[in-house]
């Protein structure tokens, strides 16, 4: 069966056609998240139907459509609970008769981090375990975890999908999330513009030039030598490897995958966080297996085709 995709980012839209673990098409469009979710809504479906139309496929003859979105999500009845700055009205809205109206088919809805980490589970990195952890490094720190073959959802639906907003330094700043020193504020994209100005060196360095400071240019500079891009780097190298431990130490993985847009340094990344780990995590069993996804982006949109599978399943049990 065929099964449509959309995978909400906070500057990008992904939508996809999906089939047996395999993206036949795949549109990016802005996310324009300042806007209601309503309007974006309607332009998703107007694209959609165009993907279907190029790819001769019939909206009504797919099993569902799937969303992977960066909120909690009461996946149950398929309502967004949060929206973090991002698409206002999202609570507001019916999406089951959203999709109803505009196709005739279900729709199942998910965290983007739960998303990747099912997409990597699936049909990428973590493909044969089922005691996995996921940690996103993108502009956020997000995480996501699979326990006995079981994705960790919570009657709230905010279990493990946190733990970029645990907290790893009490006296640090405030976050969005209304907690304080989380990992997220301590290292991640969008801390950086804030983080940087505070260094000494910040004003010699090549960093002060940028228009946008991202990791990119934190790893590329202190691999050229510039001090204030080196201590931005091991900062935040001993960050994501502490929130590694945080993670291990709360769900009991074999393996923790590493996932995001950051990851274009994962030669110095991964090994870093698994030295960290295997200093610092108390696991007398053995040792966590710290791994990069081989998916990159997709992994949350390809996620879609298993989230509404396993949706319409247990919907034709229950009617039984």
């Amino acid at each position: 069966m065929t099964t449509l995709a959309v995978d909400f980012g906070g500057r990008r839209i992904k939508l996809g056609l999906l089939r047996d673990g395999v993206a036949l098409a795949v549109q990016i469009v802005p996310a324009q998240a300042d806007e209601p979710l309503a309007t974006r809504l309607t332009e998703i479906a107007s694209h959609l139907g165009r993907l279907c139309a190029d790819n001769s496929v019939l909206p009504s003859d797919c099993q569902g459509i799937g969303f992977a979105y960066p909120s909690i999500i009461d996946t149950a009845n398929a309502r967004i609970l949060d929206h973090f700055g991002k698409f206002g009205d999202a609570s507001q809205l019916d999406l089951r008769t959203w999709a109803d109206t505009a196709f005739g088919i279900p729709l199942a809805i998910d965290n983007d981090a739960r998303m990747a980490l099912i997409g990597e589970w699936r049909y990428g990195a973590g493909r044969g375990c089922d005691n996995l952890v996921i940690m996103t490094l993108g502009t956020g720190l997000g995480a996501s975890a699979l326990i006995e073959g079981e994705v960790l959802r919570g009657v709230h639906g905010q279990a493990g999908i946190l733990g970029g907003h645990m907290t790893l330094n009490y006296h640090g700043n405030p976050c969005v999330c209304g907690n304080v020193g989380c990992s997220e504020v301590e290292a991640s994209t969008w801390m950086l513009k804030e983080l940087a100005p505070r260094l000494p060196s910040f004003a010699s360095s090549p960093l002060s030039r940028e228009n946008e400071i991202d990791y990119a240019a934190v790893f590329k500079l202190a691999g050229e030598g510039d001090a204030c891009a080196q201590s931005l780097r091991d900062h935040s190298l001993k960050v994501w490897g502490a929130t590694a431990v945080n993670l291990i130490h709360a769900y009991d993985p074999e393996k923790l995958l590493l996932t995001g847009g950051v990851l274009q340094s994962g030669d110095i990344i991964v090994p870093a966080v698994q030295e960290w780990v295997s200093r610092h995590a108390h696991t007398p069993w053995g040792k966590v297996q710290i791994a990069r996804g081989t998916l990159g982006d997709q992994a949350a949109l390809l996620a879609c085709e298993w989230l509404v599978s396993d949706f319409v399943g247990k919907e034709k049990f229950a009617n039984q």
